[in-house]
This record gives structure tokens, C-alpha cells and sequence, in this order.
């Protein structure tokens, strides 16, 4: 839709009608100003009027950038979700066909992808959001595939699928083609890397769990009396 040529009092464009809902409208407007402009000079004026909401408006669903990036997630991860749980005989190819179903729902928004990437690293502070982003991510994705884990264990998982997943999402930012082959197989790398760490980890912990128990199992032999 065209911008209006009617100037407020400020001196800027009127903000057009959005044509969605103005939460969804907000966030295909970073989007779309990521996709052709450096993340960290898309001010939130910006995004009030790529979106055609006030920055009242937007300041009633968002308190930021920052927020805005972590919707995005959330749509992205409701779209993976809503395809049902991760098919596959193990947990590693239950959390390949995961993690792939995601690469496709971020394939649309390839280039605001990219253009955020770039600018996390030059931003030691985005990296960190992302990351963290990425762990909220992570823990509903090792649902989906059913490979939940507890404790120091689950924690390890966690960190280790965020982690094969950056290296598959660096592959992913230059794969151009349509299979996605590249990314496939850096993720597949990845997750037997992984496999492994999580098999010796396991039996890690399985043995300190039995010396555990077997210090803290009573004498077989009773004291005599006096």
C-alpha cells in the first residue's frame, strides 16, 4: 500500500492502515527493513511506520527490537510445532527432521536472517539475546522430538543442540539450493558429534550414580554386641 503524502505535524509520513494484525504487522515490518538495510540502523520509527501503527501502538505489544526478534521466534516455532511431533526411529533423527522443518520455516526470511546475523556479530549483546533465544527455542524443539533430558544431563543436550544447530545455521546462511544440502549435512555432522558426547556423558553419570548408591547402601555385616 502507498504511503499517505499527508504530513503530521512532526514531519513525518502518516503511518499507513496495517494490513494484518498490528502485532504480526510489527514484526513483518523489521522483517522486511532487515531484509535491505544493516539490522542496527532500523530505528523504531522505522518499524512503526514500515508497519502503518504509531509508535503508541507499537509500544502497547513490543518494548523493542529485541522483542520484536523474540516474536519472530515464537511464530517461527509455532509453525515447526504445528507440523506435529519430529518423526524417527532415534532421537538424533527425530531432532534432524526438527531442526530441517525449522531451517524451512526461516527459508522465507532468508535475507532479514542474514542481515541480523551480521550484525550479532559486530554486537557482542545481540549474541547474547540470540543465544538465549535460542535456548527457549531449543527446549520446545527437544519436545517435539522427544528427546527431553533432566538434570546436568538435560542441561548438556540443551546446550549441545543449540550449538550443532549454530553450526548448521552458518551452513544454512550460504545454501542456496533448493534441497538444502549443505545444511543437511553439517547438521547431520553436528548431531553425531553430538550423539556421541551425550552416549559418553551418560555413561558418565550412570557410574557415578552406582558408586553413589553403593557408598551409601548399609553394611552387610551387623556389629557384634557387647
Amino acid at each position: 500500500m502507498a504511503r499517505q503524502t499527508a504530513k503530521k505535524p512532526s514531519g513525518r509520513s502518516a503511518p499507513r492502515k496495517p494490513a494484518a494484525e498490528p502485532k504480526d504487522a510489527i514484526i513483518d515490518a523489521l522483517l522486511t527493513l532487515a531484509a535491505t538495510r544493516d539490522f542496527d540502523k532500523i530505528g523504531l520509527n522505522d518499524i512503526a511506520d514500515e508497519a502503518g501503527v504509531s509508535l503508541a501502538a507499537m509500544r502497547e505489544h513490543y518494548d523493542g527490537k529485541l522483542a520484536i526478534l523474540r516474536a519472530f521466534t515464537r511464530r517461527v516455532d509455532s509453525v515447526v510445532l504445528d507440523g506435529g511431533p519430529a518423526e524417527g526411529e532415534t532421537g538424533r533423527d527425530r531432532i534432524f527432521e526438527i531442526l530441517m522443518r525449522r531451517f524451512d520455516a526461516l527459508e522465507p526470511h532468508k535475507a532479514a536472517v542474514k542481515s541480523i546475523a551480521r550484525a550479532a556479530r559486530r554486537d557482542i549483546c545481540l549474541s547474547a539475546f540470540l543465544h538465549r533465544n535460542a535456548q527457549r527455542s531449543v527446549r520446545w524443539l527437544m519436545s517435539a522430538a522427544d528427546v527431553e533430558k533432566s538434570g546436568v544431563l538435560g542441561a548438556v543436550a540443551l546446550e549441545g543442540i543449540v550449538l550443532v544447530n549454530a553450526d548448521a545455521f552458518r551452513a544454512w546462511l550460504d545454501d542456496d539450493e533448493s534441497g538444502l544440502a549443505k545444511t543437511m549435512a553439517a547438521l547431520d555432522r553436528g548431531l553425531q558429534r553430538g550423539e556421541r558426547a551425550i552416549r559418553f556423558l551418560d555413561n558418565v553419570c550412570s557410574r557415578f550414580a552406582d558408586l553413589t548408591r553403593r557408598d551409601r547402601a548399609p553394611s552387610s555385616t551387623a556389629p557384634e554386641a557387647a
